[in-house]
């Protein structure tokens, strides 16, 4: 089974109270993730335990340019995040380089499997 993991813990509350309905990753990532996938969410640094938040479902798969980023994305990725500026800060501080607007991502939006 394949994981999708969160490296800041910022996200821990988000995913406990199922406020982050999408993640937002670098590059075209239809190869690493289909919708129907069935997924762990976890939460955990590289190279470190990790804790399992629930089972989930990739929902959809969107390839898009950041500057294409719709409100739903946005507000899927970080409840906080207003802006597609923010989300490029963000994205900067998390992939530590620089990010511009027409840089290509992957919004994968992922929900729970109620067992």
């Amino acid at each position: 089974m394949r994981a999708l993991n969160f490296y800041s813990s910022t996200y821990h509350n988000q995913l406990i109270c199922r406020r982050k309905t999408c993640t937002i990753r670098m590059g075209d990532k239809t190869d690493k993730y289909a919708e129907g996938d069935i997924v762990w969410v976890t939460v955990g640094k590289k190279f470190a335990p990790k804790k399992k938040i629930y089972t989930g479902m990739i929902d959809r798969v969107l390839v898009k340019s950041i500057s294409e980023l719709t409100q739903d994305d946005l507000k899927g990725e970080n409840p906080d995040i207003e802006s597609i500026s923010d989300v490029i800060k963000f994205l900067e501080s998390v992939y530590n380089k620089k990010i511009q607007a027409s840089d290509t991502i992957s919004v994968v939006y992922f929900s729970e499997i109620i067992e």
